[in-house]
């Protein structure tokens, strides 16, 4: 019976597995350090707020592996041998496989900073970090104050998590304004206001220089780059992006990048060995896609992919547009197909951007100067359907199209204020427009004939 050893038990290693199994008879082991159980690494955060307990992120019962004929190996794997394809494990005996799939995951970014690896300096990413947090900082008693260094999604996430423990938090981001090399400058000025609303302190343009102990080699303060400034603190939070987890892969012939090299089918330069999730490194960008994505839905595209291939019918990656969702502390974010920054758009790329007077509610729509056709939309505060606005990117729609039928793409739960006759105001005023607002058609959301 093939055997098929998956290195991880994230999303994209226990999709793989659990696909495979639906395919085939197959002999399936995942290998994982980090818990005995896969969980979802997303609500992580909510462990800490005291909204769910640690097993209540385990989206499966611990006896679903067995009935499945998924065996569980706990250990860390020091060494993959591709010429015997054998896995060399720390805290299990060796493992051979036929085909191996390496779901290993990423690592917080560390850049060589003085003090960086101190008692009180963590990351927040695997169930460890988060036992490490709960050591470093219980309550404001023993945490006084949190420095967060990196102004991204774990980091904002960080941040919230420590003020539910009424623990001061001062955020260091090295931009000028927050995640603008994500964001146009609208959206990333409402988040500014956003973060600074609820106490926390924002230092826009602020670097780390260096992170200095005590005397018992814990963490006592921080030294801000641009100013010299020092700031005392008992936790500093590593959140400056994160790297693929492949340093146990140095001394293999496995070809390595920043991640694992793969082609469109996942496949490494190594016959039998597949690299898939925040590990994989595509040699070449799919479209405006990183080489390497660190999210959750193209780990678990990735697993269902690769399956396909593991089971004889070989499949090339093909993640269609982009998009994600993610909450910058109570204001719900969702993003499809592309909406550069000002650092990154080209000239030939249009926003079209609405914001609420007095809410923190925006809405910014990217279309193409000459065709006209919309090329990605940000929301913020306000929900869309993920299939009518797919769709629109596939039909290559134009930015009047969208105004018109803007009403479609609100996913419009129950309680939320509609604000398509607003926005659509702003577009005629912006762009010199005439557009009505047609009814929501349920035929048309979903495409009844």
């Amino acid at each position: 019976m093939e055997h098929i050893v998956i290195i991880g038990n994230g999303i994209a290693g226990v999709t793989a597995a659990r696909h495979i199994r639906k395919l085939s008879d197959k002999k399936i082991t995942i290998v994982s350090a980090e818990s005995e159980y896969f969980f979802s690494r997303t609500a992580l955060m909510y462990v800490y707020m005291g909204h769910m307990k640690f097993e209540h992120t385990q989206p499966y019962e611990n006896h679903f592996w067995k009935k499945n004929r998924i065996d569980l190996v706990r250990g860390y794997v020091t060494k993959v041998n591709t010429q015997e394809k054998s896995l060399q494990i720390d805290g299990a005996p060796n493992l051979s496989y036929d085909k191996l799939i390496i779901a290993s995951g990423s690592k917080p970014n560390k850049f060589g900073w003085p003090g960086q690896d101190l008692d009180g300096v963590q990351g927040l990413y695997s169930k460890q970090d988060l036992e490490l947090l709960e050591e470093n900082a219980p309550n404001s008693k023993v945490c006084k104050r949190a420095v967060i260094i990196g102004g991204g999604l774990i980091g904002i996430e960080l941040a919230e998590m420590l003020r539910t423990r009424d623990i001061p938090v001062t955020f260091l981001v090295r931009e000028s304004s927050f995640w603008n090399s994500v964001l146009p400058s609208g959206e990333s000025e409402m988040i500014n206001e956003h973060i600074r609303e609820h106490h926390i302190d924002l230092r826009l343009g602020s670097s780390l220089k260096e992170i200095k102990p005590d005397e018992n080699g814990k963490v006592k303060s921080i030294v801000v780059e641009e100013t010299g400034e020092e700031i005392d603190c008992n936790l500093v939070g590593l959140t400056a992006g994160v790297a693929p987890n492949v340093d146990f892969l140095e001394d293999s012939e496995i070809e390595l990048g920043r991640g694992v090299k793969v082609n469109r089918f996942l496949e490494t330069n190594i016959m039998d060995a597949y690299a898939i999730g925040d590990c994989a490194e595509q040699h070449e960008a799919i479209g405006n896609r990183r080489p390497i994505e660190a999210v959750w839905y193209t780990g678990r595209m990735m697993g269902e992919t690769l399956a396909q291939t593991i089971c004889g019918n070989r499949m090339e990656y093909q993640p269609g547009h982009w998009f994600n969702s993610a909450k910058f502390l109570d204001i719900e974010y969702q993003t499809y197909g592309w909406v550069f920054s000002e650092r990154r758009k080209k000239e030939t790329e249009i926003h079209f951007h609405w914001r609420h007077p007095k809410e923190k509610i925006c809405i910014t729509v990217a279309f193409d100067k000459d065709s006209e056709t919309v090329l990605g939309i940000n929301t913020f505060g306000i929900r869309l359907r993920h299939e009518v606005f797919d769709r629109w990117l596939s039909e290559k729609r134009t930015i009047d199209f969208v105004m018109e039928h803007l009403r479609d793409t609100n996913f419009d739960p129950e309680f939320y204020t509609n604000f398509e006759s607003q926005i659509v105001s702003k577009y005629n005023s912006d762009f010199g427009k005439s557009i009505n607002l047609k009814k929501k058609n349920l035929k048309r959301i979903f495409q009844i004939a």
